[in-house]
């Protein structure tokens, strides 16, 4: 699986040289670049290994974000199944258990808050919803935790893609918008008038 992966990446890399031939012509405000990424390569690596289409743009300041968004869904995907797992066999032991156990270790008592008893919960019928509902509750947030996960994933290959596709995009202090008035003279009746002109410079 890994080689694969890495012949995948060296023929979406191949073909660099000739791109930066190519693009030696590149023009970005007043200077020449030797190198312009392409956004269907980029999107390509994006997809394949998150992170691979920033570097591949050679935005490696991004890298610590888009790494560090997946680890924060990591992590919190993590905690939340744990959550859920040891609510669900608390509430499932709570309704197989005919008789309730005093046994620290059952489950169900393992997940009482320190000092609390299931009495002081109120009871076994409303320690039972307790439970139900808590595990519902981080379920859901499991679930959310993989759909951020998924939001994270799709935007990092969607900023590869406009990176590169705006990576010779000028943005030099040549662009300018001049508003100046301007006198009009009608050449078919003896009339001026004035006008406003808009001009863009670029």
């Amino acid at each position: 699986m890994v080689i694969l992966l890495l012949l995948c990446c060296r023929s979406l890399f191949a073909g660099t040289e000739a791109k930066s031939v190519v693009s030696d012509t590149t023009a970005v405000g007043d200077t020449l670049v030797s190198w312009a990424p392409d956004p269907t390569r980029a999107t390509w690596l994006a997809v394949i290994v998150p992170g691979l289409g920033q570097i591949y743009n050679r935005s490696y300041w991004k890298l610590p974000i888009v790494y560090g968004a997946f680890m924060g869904c990591a992590y919190a995907i993590s905690w939340n199944a744990g959550m859920y797992n040891d609510y669900k066999e608390a509430y499932r032991d709570i309704l197989t258990d005919e008789v309730l156990s005093d046994d620290p270790h059952r489950s169900y008592n393992a997940i009482l808050p320190p000092g609390y008893t299931i009495e002081s919960m109120g009871g076994r019928s409303q320690y039972t919803s307790t439970l139900n509902s808590r595990q519902n509750r981080y379920r859901r947030y499991r679930d959310l935790s993989i759909a951020a996960t998924v939001g994270v994933y799709i935007l990092s290959i969607i900023d590869a893609y406009v990176d590169a596709q705006l990576f010779d995009f000028d943005i030099s202090p040549n662009l300018s918008l001049n508003v100046e008035p301007q006198l009009y003279q009608d050449p078919w009746r003896d009339s001026k008038s004035a006008e406003i002109r808009l001009a863009f410079t670029f």
